[in-house]
């Protein structure tokens, strides 16, 4: 049972895992550390100013090459903790249920 009203599970890191926020135009960047993550969205400490946060976008890099990275959006401030959302390709939130949806729905046409 869940107590925190949360959809999604997250995963705590034991470790610190350096990542990195980037805006989507590629002006600014800040070093984080990624403190837990789930499907729907992450929670990072930010080392810096937190103002460039504000923007309605932007990413989180997940290598140092920048190949690996998930478009988000801001949440909640803390501190100097932040809740990102992660934004799916739609731009909308994906229901939780949606693959048992599209699994009952091919079923359902066979």
């Amino acid at each position: 049972m869940r107590f925190d009203g949360r959809k999604a599970g997250r995963v705590r890191m034991d470790h610190r895992q350096p990542v990195n926020l980037m805006g989507s135009d590629g002006t600014w960047r800040r070093s984080c550390v990624l403190l837990d993550v789930s499907q729907t969205g992450a929670k990072v400490e930010v080392e810096g100013t937190l103002d460039v946060l504000q923007a309605k976008e932007f990413f989180m890099v997940l290598s140092s090459m920048g190949l690996a990275f998930r478009r988000c959006e801001l949440v909640w401030i803390d501190g100097t903790t932040a809740g990102l959302h992660f934004v799916t390709a739609g731009g909308k939130k994906k229901p939780a249920s949606a693959p048992a949806t599209a699994t009952r729905n091919s079923a359902e046409s066979k």
